[in-house]
């Protein structure tokens, strides 16, 4: 994968997008997509199941969006489609400043695009960091999926390095986050620099990280394929072209548990209450990263569930700048 062009336009009014509410059409009875969008949505409602006698109310996937974030200080676009785009924010100052790439999640894109982390990512760019929002194909679109998804997000993340060229932004300092599945992504991306030469995620100069931080993220791509409860339904099977018993080549390439060691350090972020991403992905993974030689730190965050992770507010936010500040020191 080989880095493009960066084309940086002026940012106007944040794009936002919108889900159909129950009952509603855009012309008439609700589309079959639409009923598939809604059942994610009240899947999603299940992070509000909690003990007996508990009041907390837990966040939603509809919930994030909705939240108060700033214009970008410019799009990038690094690739001709669309989707190839990331909303680069600039905290106010000299810099250079270090960058926090964000990689949102919604099973690999299909339910949410960068209005999902654009609340975090303003909230981060307060902090001082430059934030780099990045979008991809997701596995819904035309050419996601395998390996669209993911040279979607290698070339996303080199293209940082461009547009250093340009802005205040210091590529040798570049931490990768990522919610759920983008978690996924951001670990995966941890280790292109160990893809040999003809492997098909080779790039000749993929920009190094300084850490990453995976918050609630899918660490165990096979393990999660096998878990009962799995609120992505058939996405994972659809990113990979097929379960791990069809496609175990696939899976040995773009599992971070399967690309250990990443020799990046890494943060492992994870509400107790999240009923999502098992916890027991994150126990398993951060005993293997250790045994690899990886150095993990992974944090348990009491009375947060999947959602609150996208929020920049409450516990799982500061959390996330915690983490964020150690990976940088």
């Amino acid at each position: 994968m080989q880095n493009a062009e960066c084309k940086i336009q002026n940012a106007g009014p944040r794009r936002t997008s919108r889900r159909a509410e129950p009952g509603e059409g855009a012309d008439g009875p609700i589309s079959p997509a639409t009923r598939i969008t809604l059942l994610y949505v009240a899947v999603m409602a299940m992070t509000m199941t909690l003990p007996a006698g508990s009041q907390t109310r837990l966040m939603t996937a509809t919930d994030v969006p909705k939240l108060p974030s700033a214009p970008p200080t410019a799009v990038v676009h690094y690739g001709p489609l669309p989707q190839h785009v990331a909303e680069l924010r600039v905290p106010k100052g000299k810099g250079p400043f270090p960058v926090v790439a964000i990689l949102h999640g919604g099973c690999w894109g299909e339910y949410a695009d960068i209005t999902y982390t654009a609340p975090l990512a303003s909230a981060l760019t307060k902090e001082g960091w430059a934030t780099w929002n990045l979008e991809y194909r997701g596995v819904h679109q035309e050419g996601g999926g395998w390996p669209g998804t993911f040279e979607d997000v290698g070339r996303g993340l080199d293209a940082i390095a461009e547009a250093a060229s340009r802005w205040p932004v210091d590529p040798a300092r570049v931490v990768a986050i990522g919610h759920s599945a983008g978690g996924h992504l951001a670990l995966w991306a941890a280790a292109r620099p160990g893809y040999p030469k003809g492997s098909l995620f080779h790039a000749s100069r993929p920009l190094p990280l300084a850490g990453v931080v995976s918050m609630a993220g899918i660490v165990d791509l096979n393990a999660f394929y096998e878990y009962g409860r799995d609120p992505c339904g058939d996405r994972e099977r659809r990113l990979m072209g097929g379960s791990p018993a069809q496609q175990p080549q696939r899976y040995a390439l773009a599992s971070p548990r399967e690309r250990l060691p990443l020799r990046v350090p890494q943060q492992l972020l994870w509400g107790a209450l999240d009923r999502i991403v098992p916890g027991r992905l994150f126990k398993d993974y951060e005993e293997a990263a250790r045994r690899a030689g990886d150095r993990v730190e992974s944090v348990t965050v009491e009375g947060v569930g999947h959602h609150e992770f996208g929020a920049p507010q409450g516990p799982a936010y500061h959390a996330i700048v915690e983490a964020i500040r150690r990976l940088l020191r």
